[in-house]
């Protein structure tokens, strides 16, 4: 949008704005999708969105299905979904935020047809609704006799003061990624909403329980058949080493380029770089690496050391005390991952390249773990005892 068209449309009243909207993607054919419906012959039905990321609100659906009381739909703004995850509906911000038949058809479909619903990065689950006001939502919603709960993916919850406080590479400590302080009135809010409200609450990741500490670790998901392969390990003179950043300055990208670059131009490693590759080609990228280097800035682990660790490779990332400490507790043996920093990433690879077997002996673990805790049985369990059974 042109800048003066953008102020233009700020000042609009929102039933302007949603006039406007509406009326040009009539003109242009655009008719809101009917709101996703779950097998009402269930008990529990439960709706998650509206973010997707890293394609978990889906992967939590389909693990509380597994129970067979449960249906269960999730769903996404388009938007949220470039590298084109699985979800069960999909619907364009524009539709969600402007269009009052869609925001109505979806209360009536939540009064009618829904038990439970999964709050996502406190995202407005009715689009804009109430102008996206979550108490004003929640309250519909709790009115119609649903059963609300929150989960936090990340920056949603992640408080900016706190983790460069505690992580010396914090993507917080300055606004190469975005500016701290904007972010830090956000997260405020999301966790006053959270503490407000008082309803079961949920983290993908354990680092969040820093900020969220009353709530439960879920887990992120993965399909670890979908990621298991036979590949040979660390059977090439140069050792290949893959990384595949969402968020380069996020994943710490920048930071650890130079010593990459220097070991690859030594001979010791084959060094490869990748960009917005869609999900479903990126087991047969991790088959044929060695070493997969993840994040170097938030101190946690997420999906893509998971399905590292599916794929039997090494994962290189930064995991701090707390996060080990924590999953170590649910899954009964410790994370396969080796401690790595921007300080000693060199040093770790050239370890990898002299002692191979020792290496090869912890990524064999990597399957092992995630079946433990990230195949979606863990989750599932969570959810039902803290959520959708309690």
């Amino acid at each position: 949008m042109h800048p003066v068209a953008e102020r233009v449309w700020k000042l609009l009243p929102k039933i302007g704005q949603d006039t406007i909207a509406s009326g040009v993607d009539r003109l242009r054919g655009v008719t809101p999708p009917p709101p996703p419906i779950p097998d009402t012959s269930k008990p529990i039905r439960l709706l998650v969105g509206p973010v997707n990321y890293a394609g978990q609100g889906y992967q939590w659906s389909r693990a509380v299905e597994t129970t067979g009381r449960v249906s269960a739909r999730n769903y996404v703004h388009e938007a949220n979904n470039p590298l084109q995850y699985a979800s069960d509906y999909t619907v364009s911000w524009r539709t969600a935020e402007h269009s009052r038949a869609w925001q109505k058809a979806m209360a009536e479909a939540l009064d009618r047809d829904y038990t439970h619903v999964l709050i996502e990065a406190c995202f407005p689950v009715l689009g804009g609704l109430y102008s996206g006001d979550m108490r004003r939502q929640i309250a519909l919603m709790q009115d119609a006799g649903l059963r609300i709960a929150f989960v936090g993916h990340g920056t949603d919850v992640r408080l900016p003061s706190r983790h460069a406080e505690l992580e010396q590479w914090s993507f917080f400590r300055d606004d190469e990624w975005v500016a701290p302080e904007l972010v830090e009135k956000v997260v405020a809010e999301n966790l006053e909403l959270i503490a407000e409200m008082g309803l079961p609450t949920f983290v993908s990741t354990a680092g969040l329980l820093l900020d969220l500490p009353e709530a439960h670790f879920l887990g992120v998901i993965i399909d670890p058949a979908k990621w298991s392969n036979d590949e040979p390990l660390l059977r090439r003179e140069r050792i290949k080493v893959v990384h595949a950043p969402t968020n380069p300055i996020a994943k710490g990208s920048t930071l650890i380029a130079p010593i990459v670059k220097k070991l690859h131009d030594e001979g010791l490693i084959e060094y490869v770089e990748l960009r917005g590759i869609p999900n479903d080609r990126m087991p047969a990228v991790f088959a044929d690496a060695d070493v997969v280097l993840d994040q170097f800035r938030a101190g946690d682990y997420g999906v893509a050391a998971c399905e590292t660790m599916a794929s039997g490779r090494i994962v290189l990332t930064h995991v701090s005390d707390q996060v080990r400490s924590e999953v170590e507790r649910h899954a009964g043996i410790p994370l396969p991952i080796p401690e790595t920093t921007v300080e000693n990433l060199e040093t770790m690879l050239r370890d990898i390249a002299t002692r191979r077997d020792h290496y090869r002996a912890i990524a064999a673990q990597g399957p092992e773990f995630v079946r433990r805790l990230h195949n979606g049985e863990f989750s599932r369990e969570v959810l039902m005892r803290h959520f959708l059974e309690s």
